[in-house]
């Protein structure tokens, strides 16, 4: 791996663990304060997120972001809506089937979409 590969893997995973705060606040707030219903709460948190997450790879992570293509742009939109939907999956099984507290699940879940995402939001950003 390159020093900037690696540097980019470091401000990917900043960023992501930025976004991830934002995730479970909102996710909290939402459920525990609100009274929403942890997978409604999930969806907007998780969109939330996303868009943070998005300004700040595009600001912060990745060197080429601002010269994006329609098609870069829509496999980045695609990528996060699978993940949306990975997201509400693992959030169903892990508090459902699992038995899982749903903030404890929110990091399981985490761990899952993280994968996807630096795969297809690094090809969507650098094409």
């Amino acid at each position: 791996m390159s020093r900037e590969r690696f540097l980019e893997l470091v401000r990917f995973c900043i960023v992501g663990g930025l976004s991830l705060l934002v995730d479970c606040a909102v996710l909290f707030a939402l459920t525990d304060l609100a009274g929403v219903h942890y997978l409604y709460s999930a969806a907007v948190s998780f969109t939330a997120s996303v868009i943070f997450n998005y300004w700040l790879c595009v600001k912060y992570v990745f060197k080429n972001a601002r010269r994006q293509t329609p098609r870069q742009a829509t496999i980045f939109i695609g990528s996060s809506v699978v993940g949306l939907g990975l997201n509400q999956l693992c959030m169903w099984f892990f508090v459902e089937i699992i038995s899982w507290h749903y903030m404890i699940a929110k990091l399981g879940a985490t761990v899952i979409v993280t994968l996807w995402n630096y795969v297809m939001k690094r090809k969507a950003i650098n094409g």
